[in-house]
């Protein structure tokens, strides 16, 4: 009698790969970067109307060093510019991060010298939340998209340093 005749349907075979994603990705840890009004939109996930907690990321972590996902909410100054690209780079290896509300991503209705065009002219952005400023829905969708990209990573994708 072979073994898989004695175990049957008792034994469930995975990658390692698959099972680190998995895990990965229901418990992302974000960092929030509270610029302006996107910031407002932005707390209520956590409160039991939204409950971002059913899906692994009701604690917004105060260190970078702590967080893989960096939420970066509102209007980027140039003067501010310096200091979210100081917490990106802080933050462990792989990180994700979203550009939240129209401001973050393309500086909205603020076209001057002293707004950042969009946040991604400093770091990488993986992916946009629009709206000025988006419901607390959107942003939700947003972190489930961040799950679907983490999901479906390779190791090599976010080699350690």
């Amino acid at each position: 009698m072979g073994l898989e005749h004695q175990l049957g349907d008792n034994i469930l075979t995975t990658s390692l790969e698959w099972a680190v994603n998995w895990a990965r990705s229901n418990s992302v840890w974000p960092m929030t970067f509270g610029l302006a009004c996107c910031a407002i939109e932005m707390m209520p996930i956590v409160s039991p109307r939204y409950d971002l907690a059913r899906f692994g990321s009701e604690v917004y972590r105060a260190s970078p060093r702590q967080a893989d996902l960096l939420i970066v909410a509102g209007r980027v100054s140039r003067k501010m510019a310096p200091f979210v690209k100081q917490v990106y780079e802080q933050m462990m290896s792989p990180k994700w991060v979203i550009s939240m509300g129209a401001c973050a991503s393309c500086g909205g209705v603020f076209r001057n010298y002293a707004i950042l065009q969009g946040v991604d002219k400093i770091i990488p952005v993986d992916v946009y939340v629009p709206g000025c400023p988006p419901n607390p829905y959107a942003l939700m969708q947003g972190i489930f998209e961040i799950q679907k990209k983490i999901k479906g990573e390779k190791f090599t994708d976010h080699p350690y340093e």
